[in-house]
């Protein structure tokens, strides 16, 4: 039978494993960016030395399942260093991202017009101001939409990490499931926190967006 009082009466037992999902998600988030922003430049970048091994990593990364990274990350670093679960999922999820995010940059970067760069040479910018101060602030406006998206798959991939003995919403629900033959229920407290987070997640994007399109028509 059912008991769906099981919901409101444990819902506050998830907040722990809440508070793990958004540190790995975070974590794997901030990884991702950065690395992600530094492969998209390798990509774009006219030296074949950067721009083909940018290309085997984003190919290689993005055509095979990021549970079957996790694993081989978790199993073959654990043989090598010390590293618990905690930190081989936020390593394993922070390189799964970087390659989606890495395209997600490359194509806004390529999306402005080779005109600004062109003119912002022309007024005696070097190749690394033109980007910073023109470029990539207008590739960065374009890019955080996707980008939102992206960090929100991750907020849900992070669920994976129970494969490796995380402590995450998904894992907890499995276990409160397993011990008390009601499954369901903590699955259900687990996808309603899920949803929290996602949802959260989206309107803060949407406010960025709002906010940065309202700056855009202030300049023009």
């Amino acid at each position: 039978m059912y008991d769906f009082s099981i919901i409101f009466d444990d819902f506050h037992i998830f907040i722990p494993a809440a508070i793990e999902t958004l540190k790995i998600s975070a974590a794997s988030i901030v990884f991702g960016v950065v690395v992600g922003l530094i492969i998209a430049l390798f990509k774009i970048s006219k030296f074949k030395l950067l721009n083909i091994p940018a290309s085997i990593y984003i190919g290689v990364i993005r055509g095979t399942p990021i549970l079957l990274q996790l694993l081989l990350l978790f199993y073959g670093l654990t043989n090598i260093i010390r590293l618990n679960a905690f930190p081989a999922a936020v390593i394993a999820f922070g390189v799964h991202n970087s390659a989606y995010i890495a395209e997600i940059f490359r194509g806004s970067i390529l999306s402005v017009d080779i005109g600004q760069r062109e003119a912002a040479r022309s007024i005696g910018m070097t190749k690394t101001q033109a980007f910073r101060r023109v470029i990539f602030p207008q590739a960065f406006k374009r890019a955080v939409p996707p980008l939102g998206n992206q960090f929100i798959i991750a907020i849900k991939d992070s669920s994976l990490a129970s494969a490796v003995a995380v402590r995450e919403l998904l894992m907890q629900a499995r276990q409160l499931g397993s011990a008390t033959y009601h499954p369901l229920e903590y699955l259900m407290i687990a996808g309603i926190y899920y949803l929290i987070i996602t949802l959260s997640l989206s309107y803060v994007v949407k406010k960025v967006e709002k906010r940065l399109a309202v700056s855009d028509r202030g300049r023009s």
